[in-house]
């Protein structure tokens, strides 16, 4: 019996729009100081249309992005865990109580890895924001550790 390459492909759900078989997956809602990933009914193969319907705007702050986890090939792949997955469940409260309706979840790394916990942090997670705060640029750093952030306080 042949694998169905669906089931075995781990898509990453914070990918880029120029990576190979990406895939937008939620659009941008909310504001520009909170904003929220609304699901779409099904991903939508990404395609200079697509994109174009962002368009004054950098498709990066209107939409979420999946394509196939790159896995070693990836500055937060530790060899075994995304570890961006593990800082946003360490360091983000939950966004939701449930989880969202997010069609990639069957195929999602982080929710391979991370469960539930990263499901109901994932409405709050977006590719590009106008004013990330802090924390926002602490948990993309791949340098950071996962451990909860703690901000640098002079004594």
């Amino acid at each position: 019996m042949e694998e169905d390459k669906s089931t075995r492909t781990l898509l990453c759900p914070s990918a880029q729009p120029g990576m190979a078989e990406s895939k937008v997956f939620g659009v941008v809602t909310g504001s520009v100081e909170r904003p929220y990933v609304t699901y779409l009914a099904e991903p939508l193969e990404v395609s200079d249309d697509v994109l174009a319907l962002a368009q004054p705007v950098d498709p990066m702050l209107v939409f979420r992005f999946a394509a196939p986890c790159a896995s070693d090939q990836c500055q937060h792949f530790d060899g075994e865990r995304c570890q961006l997955a593990a800082r946003v469940v360490v360091n983000l409260e939950e966004a939701v109580e449930g989880l969202p309706p997010c069609r990639i979840r069957v195929q999602c790394r982080w929710w391979r890895q991370e469960g539930w916990a990263a499901c109901r942090r994932c409405p709050q997670v977006v590719t590009k924001m106008t004013y990330p705060s802090e924390i926002v640029h602490w948990i993309a750093d791949p340098g950071s550790p996962i451990e909860r952030y703690r901000p640098i306080t002079l004594e």
